[in-house]
């Protein structure tokens, strides 16, 4: 029986330690969709000239669940079914930090507003940036996500220590 609960709080504390690492890693995974559909929207608005809404929800599902819904948000309001707010178009992004949050509200205020060859500019200068957070999401999941899950480890294997 003890070693039963040794080996539950082992696995309890890594588990809690794999939890606090996994923000790091969404945030990761969120800005590199972000990227992809701003790199979309460029190519696209430049050769398709298709409609906002539909190059949008023509967007890849395994890159619209890492957008936190911000997608679809947009497109309630492309339908002039909500406003463009923070409240709104932010509900399930916990993650991001509230200057994310703006410079992300400006990009899609920015989408649909000017002629195709400044909204391209617009668009590239946008996922400058972008990759300059993305960047810094990288150094912040390695140093930071490794961080907690070995911390997770050490902290079960210290439990252990103590119980047996």
């Amino acid at each position: 029986m003890k070693y039963l609960l040794i080996v539950f709080l082992f696995f309890l504390c890594v588990g809690v330690g794999y939890f606090f690492s996994l923000k790091y890693l969404k945030r990761k995974k969120f800005w590199t969709s972000l990227i992809s559909l701003a790199d979309k929207l460029s190519l696209e608005i430049n050769f398709s000239r298709e409609r906002l809404k539909v190059l949008i929800s023509s967007f890849d599902e395994n890159n619209k669940k890492n957008l936190l819904g911000i997608d679809g948000y947009f497109l309630d309001y492309l339908d002039k079914k909500c406003e463009l707010n923070s409240q709104e178009i932010f509900k399930k992004a916990g993650i991001l930090k509230q200057d994310e949050k703006d410079f992300i509200l400006l990009f899609l205020k920015t989408l649909g507003r000017s002629d195709v060859e400044n909204q391209t500019k617009e668009i590239h200068n946008f996922v400058v940036r972008f990759n300059e957070i993305k960047e810094q999401c990288d150094i912040e999941q390695k140093k930071y996500g490794s961080l907690s899950l070995k911390l997770g480890v050490v902290a079960g294997l210290f439990l252990a220590i103590i119980i047996f």
